[in-house]
């Protein structure tokens, strides 16, 4: 019995969802078992007195619009008294008899019901197969506040919140330039979701916003209620760990980004901004390098590159030194770590490995409690299980020594996206170097270096300048940051079609 009431309907529906012309009783039936789902009759008064009637959804509508640009004219406009007939009134209230902003006509079910869900009320006039829509939505939203996951030192303290149409304003404070193109998707056909593409006419190369436009619309999903639903379709993301779409809290980096000629991404109900392409580098620079010297930027970039390195090769390096390659310790190093280890049991590999995996269910634990104690367990149970762990002769002080650096030097990644990446690698250059030494550590960063070769970010390569012979110019931001007045150049890896961006 249950196997026949579940059916498996092909995923590809017909468009539109619902057919036939807009009536009453046709929208009744789309909503029914719904409580929300309101209808008042309505009087128009003078030569083509009727009763209309007015429906909506509650919570979806706010009422005091409802009273005063829809319901209130109704009742005072002489003009509409006037009228000689139904479809001369509701001509004039097309034309602004309604204190609305945002009026249309709707002649088919499918798109009155998609409005009503978008929170506009419609007006039923007897006698007409079409119906007037008027917006009358909440618009309730979050409060625009500083961002939460990204660190402001110099810059604005604007991130961007759920509502789409508060990110969109935003934007535009920040670039006031007509040049400004927003391009609108529907994404998710129960969620339908809208998606915004951003870019600068002029500058932003076309190809790159017709590719991301081409990959949003071959989306077919039934929702969008998280980032990864939007991410893991507009790249290949199941190739690789790696994050190949920059995504930020922050209006001014998201602008940055859009006057170097990428292309923007902003979803309703999600308060992140994206940037497309995206190589390394980008997840490499903090926000905060070019509203800091260029010196200073300049050895804070060095420092994270160096920390990437020093995460990615340290275990692997310990592992295969102390298991393989001893002649490569100093000797008073050497005999230190020989007697700290003289009562262990395992081998090296395995409490690198073994500690490793601690220290990610740690940092898990954390952030999965509440913010208030979930710092106080990562340090407590950092130190309770290193120190019992050492004092029980179950690891060695330099293997504990090893993983905390290489897990504090993770933490510097601007990028969260990065970081995680870069752990699910370490995991495997400290496998093979403990199986093949120095050699098997080889073999992992050549496949780790083939990995990122073979990446691209909507055309662009991921490991862009590094991998690209695009002049120097291309070298705006690598290693070293030049003086901001000396960068004359856009990026040239987007293509873009201004190249100069100052004189």
């Amino acid at each position: 019995m249950r196997d026949q009431q579940e059916k498996t309907v092909p995923h590809p529906r017909k468009q539109p969802r619902y057919d036939g012309p807009l009536t009453m009783e046709g929208l009744e039936r789309i909503f029914s078992d719904c409580v929300d789902f309101t209808r008042r009759p309505v009087a128009l008064e003078g030569e083509s007195a009727c009763t209309l009637t007015m429906c909506f959804i509650s919570g979806m509508v706010r009422m005091e619009r409802v009273s005063d640009y829809v319901l209130k004219p109704l009742a005072e406009d002489d003009g509409l008294r006037r009228c000689a007939t139904v479809g001369e009134a509701m001509k004039r209230m097309e034309e602004g008899a309604l204190y609305n902003l945002s009026v249309a006509r709707r002649s088919t079910l499918d798109q009155a019901a998609f409005d009503l869900v978008a929170g506009w009320c419609l007006l039923f006039f007897p006698g007409e197969r079409e119906a007037l829509s008027f917006f009358v939505g909440t618009e309730e939203k979050r409060s625009v506040s500083a961002p939460d996951n990204e660190t402001v030192l110099k810059g604005a303290r604007d991130a961007f919140v759920e509502s789409l149409r508060t990110n969109t304003s935003i934007v535009r404070r920040h670039l006031k330039a007509p040049e400004l193109r927003i391009r609108e998707q529907t994404v998710g056909r129960q969620s339908a979701t809208l998606v915004d593409i951003l870019y600068i006419d002029g500058i932003t190369d076309p190809a790159l916003v017709d590719a991301l436009e081409e990959q949003l619309r071959d989306i077919d999903i039934d929702g969008v209620f998280a980032t990864g639903n939007i991410e893991e379709y507009i790249v290949p993301a199941q190739r690789t760990p790696f994050p190949l779409v920059q995504y930020t809290e922050r209006s001014d980096r998201f602008c940055a980004g859009l006057s170097e000629g990428r292309v923007g991404m902003l979803i309703d109900g999600i308060p992140l901004g994206y940037l497309t392409p995206a190589v390394l580098g980008n997840f490499l620079q903090a926000p905060q390098d070019k509203s800091s010297s260029w010196l200073l930027a300049t050895t804070l970039t060095l420092l994270r590159y160096a920390c990437m390195l020093l995460t990615l090769f340290l275990p692997a390096l310990y592992v295969a030194m102390v298991t393989f390659h001893q002649e490569m310790i100093p000797t008073k190093l050497a005999l230190s770590i020989i007697a700290a280890k003289q009562d262990v049991p395992f081998r090296s590999g395995f409490e690198v490995i073994v500690l490793l995996l601690a220290f990610e269910i740690l940092q898990e634990a954390g952030l999965r409690l509440p913010q208030s104690i979930g710092q106080t367990v990562s340090i407590i149970g950092g130190l309770v299980v290193g120190s019992a762990a050492v004092e029980a002769k179950i690891v060695s002080p330099a293997v504990l020594i090893v993983v905390a650096i290489a897990g504090i030097a993770g933490y510097t990644m601007p990028s969260q996206e990065l970081s995680g990446a870069l752990r699910i690698w370490r995991f495997l250059l400290a496998l093979l170097a403990s199986a093949a030494g120095l050699f098997g550590a080889i073999i992992a960063t050549a496949a780790l270096v083939i990995h990122l070769a073979g990446l691209e970010s909507f055309g662009v390569p991921y490991l862009t300048p590094f991998a690209v012979s695009a002049g120097k110019e291309a070298r705006e931001h690598v290693f070293l940051r030049r003086p901001l007045p000396q960068i004359k150049d856009r990026p040239p890896a987007l293509h873009p079609l201004n190249r100069r961006k100052q004189r």
